[in-house]
């Protein structure tokens, strides 16, 4: 036995030293991430890195598209993924409720939603009274966006808009196409592929727009987070991902068939037509540093007003902001 201990203890240890250093190369300063983004806006920002050779970024990357938004937090929390795209005001809730906590890197979308009309009736927020909006998300962004607007304008919900909820977007879809129902919110690029697919279905409003008219702040729909102890151990490792992911961004924003490409060999959008239509509407943008934070703390001031539950209880304190 003796004489097999050793050799097999140098081969634990190179294993184990090959392990501690696998996230990073020291001779070219390159670290592996694990990213999560989710199907739809969240994900085609980071599209650019989930094809790029590792030539064109300084990190390489590993990036799952999730299922859901309740997917990211248990994989954070776990170590299984060290930075993720989530909604903003989910951010906030990582922030507050998740052991090790997040910090926000930056924010990579802007407003998305917009209200669908059959009748052709629909013309302003007032134009909702009485009338029921169909959407998803309840407990969610768009909900608390929708009531802000409605509110802003007058309308209580559930008393002057009726909201009707149901699971998922392409339930949504199928009502306004089945003409089971008349006026519904959707965000992109499901917004687009209704009006693509129905010619009885038109774009009433956009809520970027409205809630521009009634709130002092931008309606930032995704954040950028971190896990803490990834950034803590990893600090140049987030410096480089800021600096490839903004050459994804840009590469989004003025590439547009290519990136609609992407959308479609990722699964993240099914049709090319669509997604070459759906992606300049997706409003995808790098802010970091002061101004990232102006907008989140202006956009979950808003939300914490309606639910504190909504940002998680309460709002970040100024630790929730990478500061690089």
């Amino acid at each position: 036995m003796r004489k097999f201990f050793i050799p097999i203890l140098i081969l634990m240890c190179a294993l184990a030293a090959f392990a501690a250093c696998g996230n990073n190369d020291e001779t070219t300063g390159s670290y592996h991430v694990n990213m999560a983004v989710l199907p739809g806006p969240s994900a085609i920002g980071s599209l650019w890195l989930m094809d790029a050779d590792e030539d064109d970024v300084i990190n390489t990357y590993n990036i799952q598209v999730l299922g859901a938004p309740e997917e990211v937090g248990p994989m954070l929390g776990q170590g299984l993924i060290d930075i993720a795209a989530v909604p903003t005001n989910m951010a906030s809730v990582l922030y507050n409720n998740l052991p090790g906590g997040v910090s926000a890197l930056a924010l990579s979308t802007m407003g998305v939603l917009h209200i669908l009309d059959t009748t052709g009736e629909i013309a302003s927020i007032e134009d909702l009274r009485g009338r029921t909006v169909h959407l998803s998300g309840m407990g969610a962004a768009p909900e608390f966006v929708l009531n802000y607007v409605l509110t802003q304008n007058g309308l209580t919900p559930n008393v002057d808009v009726f909201l009707d909820f149901h699971g998922e977007q392409p339930q949504i879809a199928a009502l306004l196409a089945q003409g089971a129902a008349e006026i519904a919110l959707l965000p992109e690029p499901f917004a687009t592929t209704v009006l693509m697919q129905n010619d009885h279905v038109s774009h009433a409003l956009d809520l970027t727009e409205e809630w521009g008219k009634v709130a002092d702040t931008g309606l930032v729909m995704t954040a950028i987070v971190a896990r803490n102890a990834f950034l803590d151990e990893n600090p140049q490792a987030v410096a480089n991902f800021l600096n490839d992911f903004d050459l994804s961004i840009q590469f989004a924003q003025q590439n547009v068939i290519e990136t609609a490409d992407l959308a479609v060999e990722f699964g993240i959008i099914p049709n090319p037509n669509i997604a070459m239509q759906a992606i300049p509407r997706t409003n995808q943008v790098f802010i970091a540093g002061s101004e990232m934070e102006s907008y989140i703390m202006g956009y979950l001031t808003v939300l914490y007003s309606q639910l504190p539950q909504s940002v998680g209880g309460t709002l970040p304190s100024d630790g929730f902001f990478h500061r690089p």
